[in-house]
This record gives C-alpha cells, sequence and structure tokens, in this order.
C-alpha cells in the first residue's frame, strides 16, 4: 500500500513537472550589448497549471537583470506570458509570448528613445 502511494506521488509530480519552463530573458541594446539592472515583469497571459495543491498560485513576477543581461525564473508553468521591459534611457518593451518548452530563452533588444516631435511651430 505505501509503494503505492509513493508510486502515485511520484507520478502526480513528474505529470506537473512535464507542464513546467525554467525560462531565460536575456535584454541586450540594439547593438548586441547587454542591458544590467533592467527591470523586467513578467505576467500570465493564460494556459496557467490548474492543480496546485494547495499551493498559492503566483501570476507575476519582477526581477532585473544581471550586469550580463540576464534574468532567469526557475520552473513556472507554462502557457502564454506577457514580457515587460523598462530601462531608463531606451524604449520600453512589451511582447506576448508562449512559453511552451522545458527550457526556453527570450531574445529582447531594446531601442534607444525616439526623437520627440511637437505640433505647435
Amino acid at each position: 500500500m505505501r509503494k503505492a502511494i509513493v508510486l502515485l506521488a511520484l507520478s502526480i509530480s513528474a505529470a506537473f513537472a512535464a507542464d513546467q519552463t525554467n525560462l531565460t530573458i536575456v535584454v541586450t541594446n540594439k547593438d548586441g550589448k547587454p542591458i544590467d539592472r533592467a527591470s523586467v515583469t513578467i505576467k500570465f497571459v493564460a494556459g496557467r497549471s490548474k492543480t496546485k495543491l494547495g499551493a498559492k498560485i503566483r501570476t507575476e513576477w519582477d526581477l532585473k537583470t544581471s550586469q550580463e543581461g540576464v534574468a532567469k525564473i526557475p520552473s513556472i508553468p507554462q502557457g502564454k506570458i506577457l514580457i515587460q521591459v523598462h530601462v531608463p534611457n531606451y524604449q520600453t518593451f512589451g511582447q506576448t509570448f508562449d512559453v511552451e518548452q522545458e527550457e526556453q530563452t527570450i531574445e529582447v533588444k531594446l531601442n534607444p528613445p525616439q526623437a520627440q516631435y511637437t505640433a505647435h511651430p
């Protein structure tokens, strides 16, 4: 009986682990140089894990990139996510991605701000 419970628990945890992704976000400028201390926000849009066995369901992550321009988020449920990146002196980035692999890397290239225009002569 005890073996059956252990095997059932292992098969349930394996089923949930199969729907997980280790996500890496790499933030660079348009020349390919890494941007450190970029604010990265990740929000779930769709596809969350339906059962969490009493655990609190997290739907948003806020973090900063390293000096290499890398932000790592280990083991999130697969689905559709919104990634927003904000850095002073660069255009804000926001885009929706489908996360469907066990390991996934998303590269974000930031552009410098656009010149301001005026409608008044």
